[in-house]
Formats: C-alpha cells, structure tokens, sequence
C-alpha cells in the first residue's frame, strides 16, 4: 500500500521546513492558475510530505491576493490526504497568551469577495462545515504541542477577517464581545476547500499579540508581530515534526467523503471541461 502524502502549508515567519530529507520541487500547474510557490516535496521523519509556502517564500501574497484554491487543488494532485496548518493569530481573550497556540475547531468569516469553493459554473455541490476542522488531526497537533513543550490550547473559534490591516479598536472590541477567540486573514478559505477535496484539515494559530482590544499591551503592529514569529516558528516546526508520526495509516473520520452526498447537480448535465478540470476531486463521483 503506498504511503499517504502529508501536506504542510506554514504561515507568517514559516517559509521552509527544516529537515525534509529526498527534498524536490514540484510546480503544480492547476484550473485556477499558480499556487503561492513551488511545493516542498520529500520526507520528514521518515513520512512523505509536501511543504507550501501560503505567502511564498519571500512573503509576496497578501491574504486577499491568495490563490487558496490553486493551493489546494496542488495538494490534492499531490495525493494529500491530511494538511497541517500554521498561521500567525491575534488573541482575543485574556489567558490565551502571545507565544501559546490554540487549535481552533471552529471559523467564523468575516472577508469578502474570496473564493471558497471548488464549484459552479455548471456543478453544483453543498458539504458540511458544522465542524469545519479534521478533529483526528486537531488531537494530533495538541498532543505534539504538549509533546514539545508549548502552551497548548484546545479548541476555540477563529475569526478570519480580509486585512490586509489589523483591526480598528471599535472592530477588535466587538469581535471580542462575540466570544471568539483568535483573530487571522487566511485560514477559512483552505478549511473550506480542503473539505471539499475531501482532505483533513486542522490548523495551529501561533498566537503573536492582542489584537488592539488590550489596554495593557502594546497595540499590534508588524515589527513585534515578527519578533514573535521568529520564537514561533521553531516551535511550529518541532510539532510538526511530532505531529506527522502521529498521523495515521488510514482514515476513519467523515473528511474522507466529505463529497460522496454533497453534489446536487445532475451528472449527466456537469459540462465536460469542468468533469476534467475538477477530475482529481469529483472524478470518483462522475463515472458512469
């Protein structure tokens, strides 16, 4: 049986992985145009993965320039089963403290004009995103987490607004009085997508500051943003060096066909150039 290919998309200050061995560089050609960069392909810890830069590697996407569905798609033709995420958060509570990770097991969107699905144009399908994070792999990245020594915490809601700007002080306070508890600009899309692909997903919010809502901390800006992501970023890739020999050889949660009851439209009516265009997701459910 081959050996299933975990994805790693590293966020703000996680342009590389240290220690990928049989390293290559694969350049995906997708529907969508061109992922953020080239994929990091080869083996850690012993397991076949492959590494993506969601910024590129020189950090030249922004959040809403982000071409989150040629991402994906990379990974899927990739053979990904699982991804694992990491993104730079503000917290918007109190004991959730700058350097600690949370392992958010909910979203709540707040951009606009994104695309966050694999269909229209012709094929019409609706998954389920009640629990829009793989909690195989959310349990995976907290143990690794302990295992490495961080401030872990499990569970919790991100918001995902469209920046590029932080928050003003009236919007942070009032994201804050909704309950959440981390605020980002990039991880809903990829939830939303790798559901569709049927790929895992959970992420690791590397918790930078407070947002703008603290009257005790220094208000949030890029220079203590990168100074703690410097710290953060050793972490992140000593847990997800834990985190990939913990991940099984098959799966057994709903993420793996997430698809099979999702697609309303008719097959026979699905245009030819999207059946081929979106083979590697839905190919398996269009056979006649």
């Amino acid at each position: 049986m081959a050996e299933r290919l975990v994805g790693i998309i590293g966020g703000s200050g996680l342009y590389e992985m240290d220690g990928l061995e049989g390293l290559r560089e694969e350049r995906i050609q997708t529907p969508f145009g061109e992922p953020s960069d080239r994929y990091l392909v080869g083996r850690l810890e012993g397991r076949p993965v492959a590494f993506l830069a969601r910024h590129g590697r020189k950090h030249s996407v922004m959040p809403s320039e982000l071409n989150f569905r040629a991402n994906i798609y990379g990974f899927k033709v990739l053979g990904a089963e699982w991804i694992l995420s990491a993104s730079a958060v503000g917290s918007m509570k109190q004991e959730v403290k700058p350097l600690d990770i949370l392992i958010p097991d909910q979203f709540f969107d707040r951009t606009y004009g994104r695309i966050g699905t694999f269909f229209g144009n012709g094929l019409i399908a609706h998954v389920s995103m009640a629990d829009p994070t793989c909690h195989v792999l959310g349990d995976i990245l907290y143990l690794a987490g302990r295992q490495v020594g961080a401030t872990m915490h499990k569970g919790g809601t991100y918001l995902c607004i469209e920046g590029p700007q932080f928050s003003t002080r009236a919007e942070s306070r009032t994201y804050r009085s909704w309950g959440v508890d981390v605020i980002g600009m990039t991880n809903v899309q990829e939830a939303k997508l790798a559901r569709e692909a049927e790929i895992c997903y959970a992420t690791m919010a590397l918790v930078t500051d407070y947002d703008v809502w603290h009257e005790t901390e220094e208000d949030v800006n890029v220079e203590s943003v990168v100074a703690i992501l410097r710290q953060n970023a050793a972490t992140a890739r000593a847990i997800l060096r834990a985190a990939v020999t913990r991940i099984p050889g098959e799966r057994t949660c709903a993420c793996a066909h997430a698809l099979r009851d999702a697609i309303i439209t008719a097959r026979e009516s699905v245009p030819e150039k999207l059946k081929r265009d979106l083979a590697p997701i839905v190919g398996k459910y269009l056979r006649a």
